[in-house]
This record gives structure tokens, C-alpha cells and sequence, in this order.
């Protein structure tokens, strides 16, 4: 691994997980109300976060953290018009790799496969995923951090799987072998119906360095608490495009997974670049 960037090498002795937590300690603190504008403000203007789609203005965000996660105002971001095995995005990010799942795997970056058994490690029959697709949607930090349900179904599990804390920029896909199955991830996963009856849709959120915290809805654990590396069956709730799923706390990577006996005939619309909540992905042919 000699060619690696010096960033990642550094990065083998830095105290990823120790460090991701006291980033994310930092970043919930509330600010005095007299520093939100100077503090918040120069992030917003480092990052390039544009406030005029956010729900509240500068001042109305406590901390960092509350700034990350905001939600946007009404109505920005709506959902495409359904149709026959419709899959919209489930966040704003980069489309960065996408391709049919073979032989179990799916590809990372310069050609790095990782396994979508261990991407699901808490999926008994993952292999049901084979022959569909996977997207690989980035988020940088400038982008907006909720996530929202792609498509119409009813949810069947969701889940939690406890990893490293490696970062996902382009540095890493393209050198830190099975990147996606080694970092801390959740997951959430759907039966379609109505129009996307056949599909079976995984969304697996991927933690980074200082991108620990991954929060799946309330709605979907129904008063339990997600298992620190473990998975909870869902009774079959439904779900529409556009719903919340889960929050990043900083930006991150979802990777989706297009599965089931539709999944044959199902293509993406979206060749790469950048994407919004409620952009269609795909559809069936």
C-alpha cells in the first residue's frame, strides 16, 4: 500500500473512532447566540451551504450540528412523477458508480469490489440483491444531510453495523480495499408495491471519519432502539417516496441497492454527476 495518498497513511495511526466522537461532541454544542452568525457563517461560506433553501435563517441554528442537519423549506425538493418501478434519490449528492450487483459484489472505484453480503452483514439472504443494481450516492459537506425513502413499499428491516470510521472522499474509494463493508453503516430496506411491486430497494448509510452518527427514523424502529451492531425486523410499515429515513451528522455516502424479481428489467436514468431528493434514478424498461 505503498501508493497510497499520504493522507490515508496517516490516517492508519489516527484514533479514527476517538476522533470522530469528539468532532461530533463539538459540533452538537450550542453557541452563544451572539457567535452563531461568526461561527456558522464562516463554515457556510468554506463549505458553500446555501441558506436559501434551508427552513431557518443563520441564527436559528443552535449548533453546528442542528446546521448540518437541517431541513430544507417546503416544497424544494419534490418528488418525480411516479411510474413503473420508479426509484427516486434519496438525498442530494454525487451519482459517483453505479452497475449491476455479479457474482455478489459491487464495484467501489478503480475497480475495488466489496461484497454485498458483508455491506449487509446482518442480511441472511443477501444474495437476493443479485443481478440487480447499486448507485453510490456522495454527499460532500456542503450538501443538504437528510435522508428520504426512494420509493412507494413497505419497510422490512432496518439495522446497524459497527466498523471503522475510514473517510469516503475520492482518496479512499479508490485506494482502501472494501471500503463500504469496513466503515460503520445503517440500513433500511423495502418491498415495493403499487408501482414498484417486484423491487426490493436497500439504503445503506455510510459513516466516515467524523461522519459517525448515522440516525435512521423514529418511525421505523417503533419505539425500540437500533441494536449497536445488530438488525430489527420492521412489520411490514408503509412507506412513499419522499418520507424520512434516517439524518447524517456531517455528509457522507448511501449506497443503494436495487434487488428483487423486477430488478431484471429495471435501468438506471441517471448516468453520474449530481443528483437531488426525489430525482428518479431508474425505472423498469
Amino acid at each position: 500500500m505503498s501508493s497510497w495518498p499520504l493522507s490515508l497513511s496517516l490516517l492508519r495511526v489516527y484514533p479514527k473512532k476517538l476522533g470522530s466522537a469528539a468532532a461530533g461532541w463539538a459540533a452538537a454544542r450550542t453557541l452563544p447566540g451572539g457567535l452563531r452568525q461568526a461561527v456558522l457563517g464562516r463554515f457556510v461560506k468554506a463549505y458553500g451551504l446555501d441558506m436559501s433553501e434551508a427552513e431557518h435563517p443563520l441564527s436559528g441554528y443552535p449548533s453546528l450540528q442542528a446546521l448540518f442537519t437541517r431541513r430544507l423549506k417546503p416544497g424544494l425538493r419534490p418528488q418525480a412523477e411516479e411510474a413503473p418501478g420508479c426509484v427516486n434519490s434519496p438525498v442530494d449528492g454525487v451519482l459517483i458508480a453505479s452497475g449491476r450487483i455479479q457474482a455478489g459484489q459491487a464495484i467501489q472505484a478503480k475497480g475495488l469490489p466489496y461484497r454485498i453480503s458483508e455491506l449487509l452483514k446482518h442480511d441472511p439472504s443477501a444474495a437476493r440483491f443479485e443481478g440487480g443494481f447499486y448507485l453510490t450516492l456522495y454527499l460532500s459537506p456542503k450538501d443538504y444531510h437528510r435522508i428520504h425513502v426512494p420509493i412507494r413499499g413497505l419497510v422490512t428491516a432496518v439495522g446497524r453495523v459497527e466498523g471503522e470510521l475510514w473517510p469516503v472522499n475520492g482518496a479512499s474509494t479508490g485506494h482502501v480495499p472494501r471500503l463500504y463493508e469496513r466503515n460503520r453503516r445503517a440500513t433500511w430496506v423495502a418491498l415495493g408495491t403499487g408501482p414498484d411491486e417486484g423491487l426490493e430497494v436497500a439504503a445503506v448509510a455510510v459513516g466516515a471519519t467524523h461522519v459517525g452518527g448515522v440516525v435512521i427514523d423514529e418511525r421505523w424502529l417503533s419505539g425500540r432502539t437500533l441494536p449497536r451492531d445488530g438488525s430489527l425486523g420492521v412489520d411490514l410499515l408503509p412507506c412513499a417516496p419522499g418520507d424520512d429515513l434516517g439524518t447524517f451528522r456531517f455528509g457522507s455516502t448511501v449506497v443503494l441497492l436495487v434487488g428483487g424479481p423486477g430488478a431484471a428489467r429495471w435501468e438506471p436514468e441517471a448516468a453520474g454527476g449530481p443528483v437531488r431528493v426525489g430525482q428518479r434514478l431508474g425505472r423498469f424498461r
